[in-house]
């Protein structure tokens, strides 16, 4: 009996964190949020730790079921968190050029693709993404519990250490950007890639401004 209250008990937390799904406007299929998957890992994970503690049997299930609850709360929390960073941003930057991608349930990623807020051969913000750069910023501000990689990247023309030296310039000119307008300095690195990571081919004009970007990856603070 005390079995299967263990187990009813861990079905109702796993149930009301599975209730939360979206569908994607796409297929129409319905999706599990990150929030949702990180509250049923965290249930998991909270309860197989509470049943490894504990003096007695009855320790044991009453830890067990602390557990699924306080873990379905946390692996829940950050998920969530993402979540909602990730509306707040997809309505900030619509039509901006700037894309929003979801990598994995606790990271982001911005993609300034296409030489998007800069001359050709500079490193120079363009004045015309101020505006979108500041919106980023706002809501970077407003969910301080991220940490930021920028990372900037060339095409295949032009020599590795020009490449190198013109993708650290680029990141560090949006980093630059974003900490003048109140992200705060410890949250956000820049990193310079040249051509090392291409996501289009080099052998035509399309695919080279394709290659031509920065990328600002958002991530939990550690």
């Amino acid at each position: 009996m005390k079995k299967i209250t263990l187990a009813m008990a861990l079905v109702i937390t796993l149930s009301g964190c599975a209730a939360t799904q979206r569908q994607n406007a796409t297929t129409g299929e319905s999706e599990t949020n990150a929030a949702t998957r990180g509250a049923l890992i965290g249930a998991v994970a909270g309860a197989a730790a509470g049943l490894a503690t504990g003096d007695n049997a009855k320790q044991r299930r009453q830890r067990a079921l602390i557990g699924a609850t306080g873990g379905a709360a946390v692996g829940g929390g950050v998920g969530y968190y993402f979540d909602q960073q990730e509306a707040a941003l997809r309505e900030e930057l619509l039509h901006s050029g700037v894309q929003v991608q979801r990598v994995g349930d606790n990271q982001l990623l911005l993609r300034m693709e296409n030489g998007i807020g800069f001359q050709t051969n500079s490193y120079q913000l363009d004045s015309s993404i101020h505006r979108t750069l500041r919106g980023v910023a706002k809501i970077l501000v407003q969910y301080p519990d991220t940490s930021l990689v920028i990372d900037g990247h060339t095409d295949s023309t032009g020599g590795d250490t020009t490449n190198q030296v013109l993708s650290e310039r680029r990141a560090e000119s949006v980093r630059s950007f974003l900490l003048s307008q109140g992200v705060a300095p410890g949250r956000a690195i820049a990193r310079g890639n040249g051509s090392r990571f291409p996501i289009c081919t080099n052998s035509t004009v399309e695919g080279r401004a394709c290659n031509r970007r920065v990328d600002i990856q958002i991530l939990p603070l550690k």
